[in-house]
């Protein structure tokens, strides 16, 4: 069976990713507002309806800013850390929030979730991977650095959005104060390009086939820029990069 995903945005104004099979579907991040969450998913025939739950990695505000309106609306359980909540303070239906901890899986028929932790500027952040009959996609944005948590769940991923955020030169020229430039490229930021591009080249494994580059900077990087850097090195594997402007298609991963 194969899982059907698609980046529904993903930049510093809003993130939020699909990741399903026929049957069932989740989240990862609510960004966009609902409406917009809404738009984008009736134009790619996605249904509301099979989304089971939202899985939110941290508490920034473009991660978490059209929570609580649509899980609301549809009733989703929302998966977040007690810290997360405490931080974000959203406004969520107690009977809706639902705890998780790293490395126990949650899942809704076919489909499983497991959270790991990852390096950031946030009170608890996680990433994730999705699986569903062999097939495993990833989620690895907002992450100051590629632990091992990182690499040991991106070597199991025939599919990944994985965050590109800067062009080192690009930053380090461009017109960020000192203490944001030191705050991306810190440790406990973003990825950049080049940092992206050595978990790709060192770890990705032989079968992944689609690559989704995530998280770009509007003022530190370039599309054209990033694409190129990845393609020269991709190997068989599908590059897309995702947009902060509008949705991808949906891609069908299959083992």
């Amino acid at each position: 069976m194969a899982l059907f995903i698609s980046s529904l945005n993903t930049g510093s104004n809003g993130n939020c990713f699909y990741i399903g099979n026929a049957d069932e579907a989740i989240l990862v991040d609510a960004g966009l507002s609902c409406k917009e969450t809404e738009i984008r998913m009736q134009r790619l025939s996605l249904c509301m309806s099979k989304v089971k739950a939202i899985f939110i990695s941290h508490e920034h505000s473009d991660h978490i800013r059209g929570l609580p309106v649509l899980a609301k609306k549809y009733q989703i359980p929302v998966y977040i850390t007690e810290s997360t909540l405490l931080s974000g303070r959203q406004q969520i239906q107690s009977h809706l929030i639902q705890s998780f901890l790293a490395y126990v899986p949650v899942k809704f028929g076919s489909l499983s979730i497991t959270a790991f932790p990852k390096k950031h500027d946030a009170a608890e952040p996680h990433s994730f991977t999705i699986c569903c009959n062999g097939v495993t996609v990833g989620v690895f944005t907002d992450i100051g650095g590629h632990c091992d948590h990182v690499i040991n769940n991106f070597k199991n991923c025939h599919a990944a959005f994985l965050e590109a955020n800067y062009d080192e030169e690009m930053l380090d020229k461009g017109r960020y104060p000192y203490f944001l430039k030191n705050r991306i490229r810190g440790g406990n930021g973003h990825l950049s390009n080049k940092q992206a591009l050595e978990l790709f080249l060192a770890h990705k494994p032989a079968y992944m086939s689609h690559l989704f580059l995530s998280h770009l900077s509007k003022d530190n990087n370039c599309p054209d820029l990033v694409h190129n850097l990845f393609q020269s090195h991709a190997n068989g594997t599908e590059i897309i990069v995702a947009s902060r402007l509008q949705e991808t298609a949906v891609y069908h991963i299959s083992a």
